[in-house]
């Protein structure tokens, strides 16, 4: 043993026993998602695989980021996360935050749409608007992007079950207004299986669900090379109680599965996956979400290479949006909510995202005011331009600290990919429930610890306002904005050809049956003006509708 290492040991073994002796207080210590951690961290030595488990920003396995200069280059996408009530009033709030600096689009839709219903529907009744905006139509899309040139913006579409008649209403939108597809710019999220895992807004059985995602793969792949054709999604299985580790484990393994399948159907890996993107939530454990996105870049590209045999880098580098916790935002004292949100939105950008939502202070009460939506903006823009972590790649990497939580949340995501294989795959693990237990089991967790005071959260169970007022301004949804959308439908259906709607929808229903890519007739039926929930009914009349088996 030479005489550095001899007095390396000598000095730790001191700490420890000083340390061991040490007052301390009567606090839960573990990471949020539970997880043990050590008191402190001493460095790994570089001969011990630096190269293979870190390397250089922009180089394999992108541990440290995907770019070579990251934000020197170019920082991230502004993206907020924006709809409400009626298409005209969101086109109002995108044009709004596109004067403040926004820098992308991202769309909200409201329950209904997300669900796959018209606004008459009775399923739809009180729901018309009011969490994001409803969108039935053509006619809806063509007014919710009036006066925004589709060529020249990004824009993010939060839709899943109904996800290629969503895209159908955009490309059509597009064409219209002259754009060339391949020249789009987006993502649509169209992540099925974490709908099945965590959100519960599916609409078709998994199976045929997954084989809507694969002709939604092939069309993209083939007439739209800029836009991502899914957002394999974290965020909302972190929103439903996950872990960490899990959120990561999850996410990823749907990733795998969507390429598994895009293989299956004739696609070359390679020209597919560089428009697979990813969606994580950047929760309150600041150092745990920054080790969690330099574990999932380098999982994912050692994943891409050695399985999945892909040769250009793009298909190894894992992109990723985030948006700040939405579950860790609390109705008491909701201004506190701007800190929760600026501490999480570092720790996004000391991960290396690629695009960041910040959620306002008063999404616990209501949907974003303008003001707060302009706050959440602006503590992006301080970040970016006053804060300085802009200016250096992976500024954390080589902590001690980080390096070991990044290798134990890889660590764990490995032994969940072990237990989702042996359940036969992803699909049969949500058939069987897995996947909801775990996350259930880590969300009672959670919950129990705030319940019993090992975890704080200010304001709720701690430093408690008494005589606590809210005052801050709240967006009122109007209440016509139901009645308004029935009206719009209404005219819509009366001055249509409904013979030309029937055979486009019949055309829809054949394609199903006979395993045709479902893109084309869908596009076709939105130009004669078929409805969202016309489609729909459409593909259940083949695919059917799915009953998850409860969860206890």
């Amino acid at each position: 043993m030479n005489k550095q290492l001899e007095l390396f040991n000598e000095g730790r073994t001191k700490w420890l026993e000083s340390a061991n002796a040490a007052a301390k207080r009567d606090a839960d210590f573990d990471t949020l998602s539970g997880d043990s951690i050590d008191l402190c961290y001493f460095p790994i030595s570089p001969e011990n695989g630096y190269m293979e488990k870190l390397g250089f920003p922009g180089q394999y396995p992108y541990t440290r980021g995907i770019h070579p200069n990251l934000y020197r280059g170019k920082l991230w996408t502004m993206r907020q996360f924006a709809g409400y009530g009626r298409p005209e009033e969101t086109n109002r709030r995108f044009k709004l935050l596109l004067e403040k600096g926004q820098t992308g689009l991202s769309v909200a839709y409201d329950m209904p749409t997300l669900m796959g219903y018209d606004p008459g529907h009775s399923f739809s009744s009180g729901e018309v608007g009011k969490c994001g905006v409803n969108v039935s139509s053509l006619a809806d899309m063509e007014t919710l992007f009036d006066g925004i040139n589709l060529g020249e913006i990004s824009v993010s579409q939060t839709i899943n079950g109904p996800a290629i008649i969503l895209l159908a209403f955009y490309i059509a939108v597009a064409e219209k207004q002259g754009v060339p597809l391949d020249q789009l710019r987006g993502t649509l999220q169209n992540d099925i299986l974490k709908e099945f895992i965590a959100q519960k807004e599916w609409i078709f059985p998994p199976k045929p669900s997954m084989r809507v995602i694969t002709d939604m793969l092939t069309y993209c792949t083939e007439n739209m090379p800029r836009y991502n054709t899914i957002s394999i999604s974290g965020y909302h299985i972190r929103e439903a109680g996950s872990t960490a580790a899990q959120e990561l484990a999850f996410t990823l393994a749907n990733g795998f599965t969507y390429v598994e399948y895009g293989i299956k159907a004739g696609l070359d890996v390679d020209a597919f996956a560089p428009r697979l993107s990813f969606f994580f939530n950047s929760h309150l454990d600041f150092f745990e979400e920054i080790a969690k996105y330099r574990a999932a870049r380098r999982i994912w590209a050692k994943r891409m290479k050695n399985k999945y045999g892909a040769k250009n880098e793009r298909s190894r580098t894992l992109r990723f949006h985030a948006q700040t916790a939405g579950c860790s935002l609390t109705a008491q004292q909701p201004e506190i909510n701007i800190a929760r949100t600026g501490f999480q939105a570092m720790a996004a950008v000391l991960g290396g995202t690629q695009s960041l939502h910040t959620n306002s202070m008063d999404e616990t009460l209501a949907l974003p005011s303008e003001k707060a939506a302009e706050i959440a903006l602006r503590t992006q823009q301080l970040i970016a331009y006053e804060t300085g972590v802009a200016n250096v790649v992976d500024p954390l990497g080589g902590s001690w600290f980080i390096e070991s939580l990044t290798d134990s949340i890889e660590e764990e995501a490995e032994q969940y990919f072990k237990e989702i294989e042996a359940l036969g795959g992803v699909i049969p693990a949500i058939e069987q429930g897995y996947l909801q237990r775990e996350i259930a089991r880590s969300a009672a967790d959670y919950q129990t610890k705030v319940d019993n005071n090992q975890r704080v959260v200010v304001g709720v169970n701690d430093f408690v306002s008494d005589d606590e007022k809210i005052d801050i301004p709240i967006l009122e949804i109007d209440p016509q904005a139901e009645n308004a959308q029935c009206n719009k439908l209404d005219t819509l259906r009366n001055n249509r050809n409904d013979s030309t709607v029937k055979t486009t929808l019949s055309k829809i229903q054949e394609a199903c049956q006979n395993n045709e890519n479902l893109v084309p007739p869908i596009i076709r039926a939105a130009k004669t003006h078929a409805t969202l929930g016309e489609i729909v009914d459409a593909m259940k009349a083949e695919f059917g509708e799915w009953q998850e088996t409860a969860v206890f």
